[in-house]
């Protein structure tokens, strides 16, 4: 794995070079922003992977340098150079440049590739520090090691004066340096320095952050009569000034961050906070920690000091939530969390700290693509609050329906996770809300009893205790010394009605409640005992609306009453948290009235003034683009009275309104389901701002339109895609025209899903590896492409961003493919038309595309020949000679090719690959017309219908048509058939587990099989998948079946072949079939041990037996019978079993 992942940074090393080389910009080489960006995407990526010993350091400098060996002429640059810089100062480096025996070579090697060209930018940062990076990795270099001194020239210690000189400077005289009004050159001295002195640089930054002093928050800001020291808000460091200093320096000042953080004697200001994260964002991989456990490593005290938690869980909901889940880490960082809310739920007056950790855990729910366990080790109940029980089983089946289970190996965890989940949930899912669950969910929720009557009698048994009660507490004159009396005696049991009680007790007037009373014991409450009452007080509510509907009582009277009454408890008196309350009205959909409630108060004025003040105070979801003041939002006025009581600690970005971020997507899916169009159309116009802000906003449009697909109407697609910001996604410029299309029985042209297929083959299928290393050979690197107006719309590489930049997907390769998806699930057309178009695609391009031989800038659209191509003997398959590719597709092949960057043998394996890519992320409904439509183009090859033909022909054509595109490519043929297998095939890898269920669709489409040329095909189609399903029992016993079947249907007794066939002609399908069982029997590659299940030899004996006796005899060896099979004799007690 070393050498593979020394290989390929190699391989990058050489592309980003090359990339500096070819940039076309009047800016210095390599310098422009997207080639910038690549630089320190690599440099953090490197570095991670020195870090972690992932790779020999001297082992990848030897093969580097090897490779510039005959490229000089490109290293124009000190890129190199800063790179090495970057990672000198690693422990591992260290320690090999200190001990090796070869540390003076490699030394000599690495200080050989200084470049001291004059950049044609000089005044640029990125120019300022490659001028002085050679000096920085020099001085290192002969700090290590004396015997280095020599290399030490005049030029490079000039260098090094010349950045010390400037910092002496910079830092004199009143007008020190200033990061908010720096130049260019001074922004690269900077840097520069960050690599020679890195603890001076990050001291200046500190000094920066704290330039203001402290101050003592004002009382208005507390709710108790103390004062708190904060230090000073000032301006947060520019990204684009954190992110040119070295990772070294970075991680000491991400070190000392946390310290003033977390155990200062001041709480820090946003300012600093937010400098802290830019900093962990700009290099995910080499500065991130999981911070719960790294904190607790290095002071196991930290995190129960005044503040720290409340901070470190701000910083993980508000900052780092998607940074998690790019690493991998947010299912560890939920089971954390889980232990955080366990020690919580049931500790009185606790309600900040536990509702912020819910959120969190409500976050990171949602943030999770697959499978996972609701509890880390698997047994028991979870920990889970009754919310979060339910909002797993909502998460799971947004997962599982819109992206499958990826691996076998999970299934069976399935029951057991929802087993864990219902043992402590009372909760009964709709039957709106099961129709569209994912079968593996719906079938074990469904005969759930529903106990929702079951709490209306318990509330009915208790009714005239709890209003006696609440009665000598809630009255408008109750003494206020009851409130200790009723905290100390009550019984638990009565106490999650108190809600509900002062609902009753309310008559539709708030005055007749005492809400000081009511608030301070709800206070005084468990999180647990609060989150009872909402649920009970919900129950309460419904059930009393009912009542009175029917007494004949007004429905809209009845209603604004209802409402104006939860408004003065939520809005008024502050007394319970409105998201809990949001998703427990919701999660009451069998009643009608619940979804009208919430709707009602979302489109309340009080609920859209607190949205509107946070999207001004908080909500840019760019919030590293901020270059001005922070201003801290008073506690009470960011959380309320319930969340803010006896708090003392200020809130960085913690509020009210943010808490329902991940509430409002929840909302849109319950009221879809419940087919309330209008208004999940109204909630989103109304919030389309504020769920711009949510940090999953681009998965919610994703997963909405996926999980509900063939249930949305196009307005309401149009309204859910208004969440994104189209100018920061790549659609396809017709995007909006065809989404729009008023026609839905017109597809989009085939040359907008060619233009699709072209993003996915430039920007996520790996480029292929063009670049050649030797002697006069140039460096052909696929995704720089000239652009020309004759070609048509480009879709050309545009460069990885950063991390920061896209963070909900994550990745630039995830962007494009994620959005490609979203295109074709707006489109108002049938997966039918769309499969069609891009069947169409691969299978008329391709023959075209691969007579040609020319290379990207030497094809032309008239030197694309459109010339046949089949096997010899026959005419070309599914492809009809009276009309040319031209007419019928629409698109012209050799433009795709301009544009692409490969040659056109190259382009047409990679259409195929985006191809069935494309397909694998889209809903099952896709595959199903996939099959079909593979079906249908198997069905029209002439080889199949025509009886005529010599099996000499039949064998021509069978071998060129399952042959890989590529071998078909080398000598100029290609078939529909041939295409389609390999369409089938790289649908197939891309699939999940879950999702190859449905592969035996095909199979039952080409039935009954008549020939051996389609019992070759089908075992060529289906063949593969028996090695990956090897590890789910069900579902390879179900694919062998199915291929024995096929069998059967052309070697059974009673079968006719439309050609006789002799048993020894499928000998290696014989082989086949014997290798396969028993590498699933060994659960890997096959030895000499190796031996198929018991359960699969049974399976064979029932089956031999329907087979010709010739037929019969092939297979005999696998056969449980002792008396046939040597095989069976020489294993009793594998047929023991069998048997």
């Amino acid at each position: 794995k070393a050498s593979i992942v020394e290989n390929n940074q190699g391989h990058k090393n050489m592309h980003s070079l090359t990339l500096t080389e070819n940039e076309k910009s009047p800016k210095i080489h390599g310098l422009d922003v997207d080639s910038w960006h690549e630089w320190l995407l690599f440099a953090d990526l490197f570095h991670f992977l020195i870090k972690s010993g992932c790779l020999d350091f001297f082992d990848f400098v030897d093969k580097l340098v090897a490779r510039l060996a005959d490229h000089q002429h490109i290293l124009k640059t000190n890129h190199v150079t800063w790179l090495f810089t970057q990672i000198i100062r690693a422990e591992h480096v260290l320690h090999v440049l200190n001990t090796n025996p070869r540390k003076v070579e490699i030394s000599r090697k690495m200080l050989a590739l200084h470049s001291e060209e004059t950049s044609s930018d000089p005044s640029s940062p990125q120019s300022t520090l490659l001028e002085h990076v050679s000096s920085c990795l020099t001085l290192r270099i002969w700090s290590l090691n004396t015997a280095m001194r020599g290399t030490l020239n005049d030029e490079h210690f000039r260098k090094g004066q010349q950045v010390d000189e400037w910092l002496r400077q910079a830092s004199k005289g009143e007008s020190k340096m200033d990061y908010t009004n720096m130049d260019a050159r001074s922004t690269g001295m900077f840097w520069a320095m960050s690599y020679m002195t890195g603890q001076s640089a990050c001291d200046t930054v500190i000094s920066w952050l704290t330039s203001g002093g402290t101050e003592l928050l004002s009382a208005s800001n507390l709710q108790s009569s103390d004062r708190i020291m904060v230090i000073r808000e000032v301006n947060p460091v520019p990204i684009s000034l954190l992110s040119g200093l070295s990772i070294h320096m970075c991680l000491k000042l991400a070190s000392q961050l946390e310290e003033t953080m977390f155990s200062g004697q001041a709480v820090a200001s946003i300012a600093l906070v937010e400098t802290y994260a830019r900093l962990l964002l700009i290099a995910p991989h080499s500065l991130f920690r999981t911070h719960l456990s790294y904190l607790t490593q290095r002071d196991p005290s930290t995190l129960s000091k005044p503040g720290a938690s409340l901070l470190l869980l701000e910083l993980l909901n508000y900052r780092f939530l998607l940074l998690y889940r790019y690493i991998g880490k947010n299912k560890t960082l939920m089971y954390d969390v889980t232990k955080i809310i366990a020690t919580l739920k049931r500790k009185r007056g606790e309600h900040r700290t536990f509702r912020l950790a819910e959120n969190l855990c409500i976050n990171l729910l949602l943030s999770l693509k697959e499978f996972f366990s609701a509890k880390k080790e698997g047994k028991g109940s979870t920990e889970f609050t009754e919310t979060l029980n339910r909002i797993t089983i909502i998460s799971l089946a947004i997962a599982i329906k819109t992206r499958g289970v990826a691996d076998a190996d999970h299934l069976p965890y399935l029951m057991p996770t929802i087993e864990q989940i219902l043992a402590t949930s009372q909760h009964t899912w709709s039957e709106k809300t099961l129709r569209h669950f994912p079968s593996l969910l719906r079938n074990t929720l469904i005969g759930r009893m529903d106990k929702r009557s079951l709490a209306i009698q318990a509330w009915q048994q208790a009714e005239t205790t709890v209003i006696n009660q609440c009665t000598q507490l809630l009255s408008p004159a109750a003494d206020p010394t009851y409130v200790k009396t009723y905290i100390g005696h009550s019984f638990p049991q009565h106490r999650q009605y108190l809600c509900g009680g002062a609902w009753v007790l309310m008559q539709d007037h708030p005055e007749n409640v005492n809400s000081a009373n009511l608030a301070h014991v709800l206070r005084e409450f468990s999180p647990e005992e609060v989150t009872a009452n909402i649920y009970t007080m919900v129950d309460v509510i419904l059930h009393h609306l009912q009542m009175e509907i029917q007494r004949q009582q007004p429905l809209q009277e009845l209603m604004m009453k209802s409402c104006a009454n939860l408004a003065d408890f939520i809005f008024t008196h502050e007394l319970l948290p409105l998201d809990i309350l949001l998703l427990a009205l919701i999660d009451r959909d069998d009643d009608p009235l619940a979804l009208r409630i919430v709707v009602s108060l979302l489109e309340s004025q009080e609920l859209q003034d607190k949205i509107k003040v946070y999207v001004n105070n908080h909500g840019r979801p760019e919030h590293w683009q901020f270059s001005g003041t922070f201003k801290r939002v008073e506690l009470q006025k960011a959380l309320g009275n319930h969340l803010s009581w006896k708090e003392r600690f200020p809130p960085f970005f913690d509020d009210f309104a943010a808490r329902l971020l991940p509430v409002i997507p929840l909302i849109i899916y319950r009221l879809i389901e419940n087919e309330a169009i209008d208004a999940a159309d109204r909630v989103l116009q109304l919030y389309s701002t504020f769920v711009h802000c949510y940090p999953l906003h681009f998965t919610f449009v994703r997963d909405v339109l996926s999980y509900f697909y063939g249930h949305l109407p196009g307005k309401l697609i149009l309204r859910i895609l208004s969440v994104l910001d189209f100018n920061k996604i790549p659609f396809s410029e017709s995007f909006l025209q065809h989404a729009n299309a008023s026609n839905a029985a017109t597809p989009p042209p085939l040359e907008y899903f060619a233009t699709l297929l072209l993003g996915i083959v430039n920007n996520v299928i790996p480029p292929l590896d063009n670049i050649k290393y030797g002697p006069g050979e140039d460096v052909h690197v696929p995704h720089k492409i000239p652009t020309s107006s004759e070609t048509g719309p480009t879709y050309a590489f545009e460069g990885q961003k950063a991390f920061y930049q896209i963070p909900d997907p994550g990745t630039y390769t995830q962007l494009i493919l994620e959005a490609a998806v979203i295109e074709i699930l707006s489109l108002p057309v049938s997966p039918s038309q769309i499969v069609s178009s891009l069947v169409q695609i691969v299978l008329h391009t391709q023959p075209i595309l691969i007579q040609s031989n020319h290379y990207l800038h030497g094809a032309s659209s008239e030197v694309c020949s459109v010339s046949q191509a089949s096997p010899k003997g026959g005419r070309t398959d599914s492809l009809s000679t009276s009309r040319s590719t031209f007419s019928v597709s629409g698109i012209n092949p050799c433009n795709l090719a301009s544009q692409s960057g490969y040659t056109c043998q190259q382009l047409s394996c990679l259409l195929i690959q985006a191809c069935g890519l494309l397909l694998a992320q889209l809903p099952q409904e896709f595959h199903a017309q996939l099959y079909i439509e593979a079906t249908r183009v198997i069905n029209d090859s002439w080889w199949l219908g025509d009886g005529k033909r010599t099996l000499g022909e039949l064998d021509s054509a069978v071998g060129h048509a399952l042959l890989d595109p590529t071998w078909a490519s080398q000598d100029n043929t290609c078939t529909a058939v041939g295409t389609i297998v390999s369409l089938l095939h790289s649908f197939f890898s891309n699939l999940p587990q879950e999702w190859l269920e449905g592969t035996n669709l095909i199979i039952k489409h080409l039935r009954p099989v008549k020939s051996v040329v389609v019992l070759r095909l089908v075992f060529r189609i289906m063949g593969p998948l028996l090695p990956r399903v090897a590890n789910s029992r069900s579902l390879f016993k179900k694919t062998l079946l199915m291929l024995l079947s096929v069998l059967v249907d052309v070697f059974g007794k009673n079968s006719q072949p439309s050609t006789p066939v002799k048993a020894a002609d499928i000998v290696d399908i014989i082989d086949f079939l014997h290798h396969v069982i028993h590498y699933e029997g060994q659960g890997g590659p096959v030895e000499s041990t190796s031996k198929p299940r018991a359960e699969i030899l049974v399976l064979f004996g029932k089956v031999v037996e329907s087979l010709r006796p010739d037929v019969q005899h092939l297979l005999s060896h696998l056969k449980p019978d002792v008396n046939t099979s040597i095989y069976a004799a020489t294993h009793p007690k594998l047929v023991q079993n069998a048997m």
